[in-house]
């Protein structure tokens, strides 16, 4: 038989295996379960053919099921099942016609059958039932205990109702597929949904390790049972790593477990290949420690995902998505999934770190062009800076204070339009420009600023800025303070005794707007005791309110902060760091 086969080519594979059919019969098979159409299809054929028996029977690769049935004795009435040894549809389905046998007991293809003997099938008639695709997924089948000799009429009926009986198995798959159809839809729609939440939520915070816990979380239960988020160093070994998992009794098994992968888990192939990995066939982790962790939690399948930067493919960490026993295994839409939520995690990762190094950089310029208090003798200074809350954490305000030869103390505190880069620069030059012009001078502050107005033209500068510039001085038992402004909030006075005086004066021209040499220096003296308070309007201007109202309210912060020491009361005028949407300079000078 081996010779023959072989020399008439492979054999042909049965319909009985066929994935196909195979998936189509799942589509309504519901197992050993009775069912009621089915079972009246039964009772149809047994009644219009006065047969003991009738079935309507499905088959598989391995069984065959009978969701409809009437007359079969015991066991088989309630298990509704065989084995195909005992199976005469099989024949139908692997042929895909009628099979009719008068006396089953005389036909060489099913006269060993065990349903002969134990099920008592003499006599068989049974008709195809087909799916749209033309596929047998079993048959309609009338049964006699006895010879019978099947006529036109009875074949002709059965005919019909199997007609009947397949349009109800079609009508059942195309329900199922249309069922299955919305659940990838609606599956595909809540991937889609979360895959924005995470995007959004690991967007809105710079915080790296937050976005991790964020992104580790927001995968479970939805996509695994649980998860580990890990980012890899320069090095490619491990540095951050974060868990999450359904079931919060188990949150201390996923906290060792990332304590312990942080600290010992190896640069993995992974993430040096930027590969996928989707299995459960393979340990998870190798460190037995980390083995018995994962175990407890859980390790029936997995997707490992790179996290890739978009340019370069350069890879930061991997996405690892764990479900247990209870869970099926993942599949490709899964992995899809897995793959686009580490790379959106890659870009977003990307990014922060890019904007975290570049804030860096602009915190170091910022710092580097703001001054060192200078320590000196008789008075007490302060000061804050604080960059606007969009902003690249630089800008255009800026503070100054030192020393002139006479012993005299130069104050400033200047806002050059805009809070970027190119303001810090513009206010580099004009701090520099300032304390330049002004420390060997003895010129009045207005002079000073007209002087700051030409070199701003004449050096072809292209901005704008508003300042303060004040000189104070000691004057008998009290202080000289003279002060011209160019379009600036006022200073703010804070008197021994509590009360607070705003320093309001005629307006003049911003800086760098057209040359005025007439600008005016406003003198004052202040008792020994006194707070004079300089700052940018970022302090005082809030949206939908005028700035006037702004400085009404910081001079009566400046009043109940009257007893406080210098840097703390520049931290309650600052609002206790709270970012705002411009940059804030403020310049504290106490008089002792």
């Amino acid at each position: 038989m081996d010779e023959l086969g072989d020399a008439c080519g492979p054999a042909v594979p049965s319909p009985l295996t066929d994935p196909a059919r195979l998936t189509s019969l799942r589509q309504v098979m519901t197992g050993a379960a009775p069912d009621e159409a089915f079972d009246r299809f039964a009772s149809l054929v047994k009644r219009m053919l006065g047969v003991p028996v009738a079935l309507v029977s499905l088959v598989d690769d391995l069984r065959q099921f009978f969701p409809g049935q009437i007359g079969l004795p015991e066991p088989w009435a309630g298990r509704r099942e065989t084995p195909l040894s005992h199976s005469f549809c099989q024949h139908v389905v692997d042929e895909g016609v009628p099979k009719v046998f008068p006396d089953a007991r005389i036909y060489a293809q099913v006269r060993d059958n065990l349903a002969i003997p134990e099920l008592s099938v003499v006599a068989y008639a049974g008709m195809p039932l087909t799916d749209a695709d033309g596929r047998t997924l079993g048959s309609l089948c009338a049964i006699d205990t006895k010879p019978r000799a099947w006529t036109k009429d009875e074949l002709a009926i059965l005919t019909d109702l199997a007609e009947a009986c397949a349009s109800e198995l079609r009508l059942r798959i195309a329900r199922a597929v249309a069922d299955e159809a919305r659940r990838h839809a609606e599956s595909a729609q809540a991937q889609l949904a979360m895959l924005a939440e995470l995007t959004e939520a690991f967007a809105r915070t710079l915080d790296i390790d937050a976005g991790m816990r964020l992104l580790a979380s927001g995968v479970v239960p939805r996509l695994a049972d649980w998860s580990v988020v890990t980012l890899a160093g320069e090095d490619g070994a491990v540095r951050q790593v974060a868990g999450a998992h359904h079931d919060p009794a188990r949150k201390a098994d996923v906290d060792r477990l990332t304590e312990l992968m942080a600290a010992r888990l190896e640069p993995m192939s992974l993430q040096r290949s930027g590969a996928t990995v989707r299995d459960g066939s393979q340990p998870l982790l190798t460190d037995p420690e980390m083995r018995e962790l994962a175990d407890r939690l859980g390790t029936a399948s997995y997707v490992v995902a790179p996290v890739t930067t978009p340019v370069g493919q350069r890879v930061l960490g991997s996405i690892t998505l764990v479900n247990g026993p209870g869970r099926p295994a993942f599949t490709e839409a899964d992995e899809r999934t897995a793959l686009d939520i580490a790379r959106r995690a890659g870009l977003t990762i990307d990014n922060t770190r890019l904007y975290r190094k570049q804030r860096h950089v602009a915190e170091v310029l910022q710092h580097s062009l703001l001054t060192e208090l200078p320590k000196i003798p008789g008075v007490e200074l302060s000061a804050r800076y604080l960059p606007a809350q969009d902003g690249a954490a630089v800008g255009g305000d800026w503070y100054d204070a030192f020393a002139q030869p006479d012993g005299s103390i130069m104050l400033a505190v200047g806002d050059v339009t805009g809070h970027d880069i190119e303001a810090a620069a513009a206010m580099g030059q004009l701090r520099n420009l300032v304390r330049g012009d002004a420390y060997a001078r003895d010129d009045e502050p207005a002079r000073l600023l007209s002087r700051l107005d030409l070199a701003m033209r004449g050096l072809n500068m292209g901005t704008a800025a508003t300042a303060v510039l004040a000189r104070v001085s000691r004057a008998g038992a009290g202080f000289a303070v003279a002060f011209s402004n160019a379009g600036h909030p006022p200073p703010l006075l804070l008197r021994p005794d509590g009360t607070v005086e705003v320093w309001w004066e005629r307006p003049e021209l911003l800086l760098g707007l057209v040359p005025r040499p007439g600008r005016t220096t406003h003198h004052r003296t202040i008792p020994a005791g006194s707070t004079l308070v300089l700052y940018t309007d970022g302090l005082v201007e809030r949206p939908g309110q005028v700035i006037d109202e702004g400085i009404a309210e910081l001079a009566q912060t400046l009043r109940e902060g009257a007893g406080l020491s210098g840097d703390d009361l520049c931290d309650l005028l600052a609002g206790g760091g709270v970012r705002r949407p411009d940059d804030i300079a403020l310049l504290l000078i106490r008089v002792l």
